[in-house]
């Protein structure tokens, strides 16, 4: 059956069923398939908070959203053109996101009475009306696939969980995916069960060929490859980003990478990446808690290796003691706060930005850290290496903010040349630095005001390590308080004096009489800088800047903040930044604030900004 293929510019398909039913497999290799095709894309996986919600429930939901395009897109999406729900839970966890017209695959036969009542469903909405806004397409999934592998030696059980291959099949074929990376993907997971691989292959195949024999679906829809910058590019999560910038921020500083952490969603996969890696010189330590995690890091950075510890909000709080300690004696430190939705426990798959404050204050004494923010999964990379920088150069914790969707999160990363990676080389002290032949582990460097980094066992600088307080200069135990004064001072002066060291703040305003500055930091660039485009698509003005350094800020901010008449601050979190900005320079920033542990829809803050450029 010959079939007219319709093209499009975007779309923006949506994957979603039980915690049991591979959805974020099946997203993940649309995802893959899609970023080979030559496609910009933005992924937004959404997981069950609960690691064992009862099946076919609210609770037990896990859903994948990828928005893929022939132009350059900058989110995951506002709302799905298709829905595919594997389950009533599905359907109604995720119904009130689409939009009237949007397409809806259900998979018929898990549309039973005990399903439906489980979620408070008292007639089959597919058969009701009730979806009469939508373009529904209801089709036998489970059996279809039953039916197909109806001669492999599997179980019925076995056969059953093929069903997301069949889903994955179909909706390749219905938007002309390749086929060979899922293929080869397949026979590399199931190379020591032949049987089962031979059935998951069976049932994408027969999944392809139902979209193009059933009469369903009569277009199929092609989506032209994005045109991007010259360059090798791949898919990339997150933390895969996070985690390469580390290693290689390693290999540019000269310095062995040691990573001492404890598994804590959303971060652990930055713990399983590094392990991998031994072959960098890379070494990975699990601990018994986030108290050791970061205690090893530091020995590590004492002895002259990049100590990075890895962790999340929760895990923020039990590693305080420890950064301080870090700040006190002035060894470089890297500590990636992943941050979730909080306070406690929280809910561990979803995002927030609210560990800003924690990560600016949460110690005790005067105990200043950099603090880093990367925008997008693919700037984790660039990130990583800042972070490393800073920490060598400065030989200071630095506090690196990513974020649940970022983590998790996935686009198009153009792999950088060696050539374009920047020179961190940081040498050890080698010799007594004192006139008479003693080693001063406090004499700093005029221009950085780092102390030497001494590694032990290096003759001649042995000296006092500890949290009690130094002596400037030679670093005996003080309790002086004219000395406790200067130390506090120098160290905040060592930090501030970092802002002369970063690029200033750039603004993206095509205009001279724009009034209204949008400005963001994290996660948040992508949804501002869809909105923002819209605005001007509109008609509007308004300008963008986004922070990537946010201790010290930047040195040219005060006077960015001042050219403008209003200054938005979209955070999710109550307003963290703004409130810095408000006591820093001033300005009476407009907070917008949402804490609902997903990203912020383009849609939403264009309707924000607009409100702010029509205020008097």
């Amino acid at each position: 059956m010959t079939k007219q293929v319709q093209q499009l510019d975007r779309v923006i398909i949506r994957f979603a069923g039980d915690s049991g039913d591979g959805m974020q497999l099946t997203g993940d290799r649309f995802t893959q398939e899609t970023a080979s095709f030559g496609n910009d894309l933005s992924t937004l996986p959404n997981f069950p908070a609960e690691i064992r919600a009862p099946a076919g429930t609210l609770p037990g939901v896990s859903s994948f959203q990828l928005h893929f395009a022939d132009h350059d897109i900058m989110t995951p999406g506002d709302a799905p053109n298709v829905l595919v729900a594997m389950n009533p839970a599905a359907l109604k966890a995720n119904l009130g996101d689409l939009p009237r017209g949007a397409d809806l695959i259900a998979n018929t036969d898990e549309f039973t009475k005990r399903n439906l009542s489980k979620v408070g469903y008292e007639t089959n909405p597919l058969e009701d009306d009730s979806l009469s806004e939508f373009r529904v397409h209801a089709v036998p999934l489970t059996s279809l696939t039953v039916k197909a592998l109806e001669d492999f030696e599997i179980s019925k059980k076995d056969a059953e969980r093929a069903k997301n291959m069949f889903a994955l099949g179909l909706l390749s074929w219905l938007y002309n995916r390749p086929t060979e990376g899922t293929l080869r993907f397949l026979e590399s997971k199931f190379a020591k069960k032949p049987e089962i691989l031979k059935s998951n292959v069976a049932a994408f195949q027969a999944g392809w060929n139902y979209g193009e024999t059933t009469e369903a679906f009569s277009v199929s829809y092609e989506i032209k490859p994005a045109v991007l910058p010259p360059g090798t590019y791949r898919n990339i999560t997150g933390n895969l980003a996070l985690s390469y910038g580390l290693i290689a921020g390693s290999r540019l500083s000269g310095r062995p990478l040691f990573l001492g952490s404890y598994p804590i969603t959303p971060a652990s996969d930055i713990l399983h990446e590094l392990s991998r890696h031994k072959k960098f010189g890379v070494r990975t330590f699990q601990a018994e808690d986030e108290i050791a995690g970061v205690g090893a890091a530091l020995g590590a950075a004492f002895g002259g290796s990049l100590g990075v510890t890895t962790t999340s909000g929760p895990g923020m709080a039990l590693k305080a003691e420890t950064i301080g300690l870090g700040v006190s004696v002035e060894l470089p430190l890297i500590v990636v706060d992943v941050q979730r939705a909080g306070p406690s426990t929280g809910m561990p798959t979803k995002t927030e930005q609210a560990d800003l404050l924690q990560a600016m204050f949460g110690r005790n004494g005067e105990s200043p850290v950099p603090v880093i923010a990367p925008r997008s999964p693919s700037d984790c990379f660039d990130a990583a290496i800042e972070a490393v920088r800073i920490a060598t150069k400065y030989r200071t914790p630095v506090v690196l903010l990513s974020d649940g969707y970022l983590a998790n999160g996935s686009e198009p990363w153009r792999l950088p040349e060696v050539s374009e990676l920047p020179d961190i080389t940081v040498a050890d002290a080698a010799e007594p630095n004192g006139e008479d032949g003693a080693f001063l582990p406090f004499k700093r460097d005029p221009e950085t005001l780092a102390r030497p980094w001494a590694v032990p066992g290096t003759a001649g600088l042995e000296h006092r390590i500890g949290g009690i307080e130094k002596s400037d200069v030679d670093g005996n135990i003080s309790y002086s308080p004219s000395n406790h004064d200067r130390m506090v001072r120098l160290r905040q002066a060592k930090i501030d004096g970092i802002a002369n060291d970063i690029e200033p703040l750039e603004v993206d305003d095509p205009h001279d009489d724009t009034k209204v500055l949008v400005l963001g930091w994290g996660g948040t660039y992508g949804s501002i800088g869809a909105a923002v485009r819209r605005i001007r698509r509109a008609g509007g003005k308004v300008a963008q800047a986004h922070l990537r350094h946010l201790n010290p800020f930047p040195a040219n901010l005060g006077e960015v903040l001042g050219r403008y008449d209003k200054v938005l601050v979209p955070e999710i979190n109550l307003g963290q930044l703004a409130l810095l900005l408000r006591g820093r320079f001033l300005v009476d920033v407009i907070g917008y604030n949402r804490v609902r542990g997903l990203p912020f829809k383009a849609e939403e803050l264009a309707g924000v900004i607009q409100d702010v450029i029509d205020s008097d």
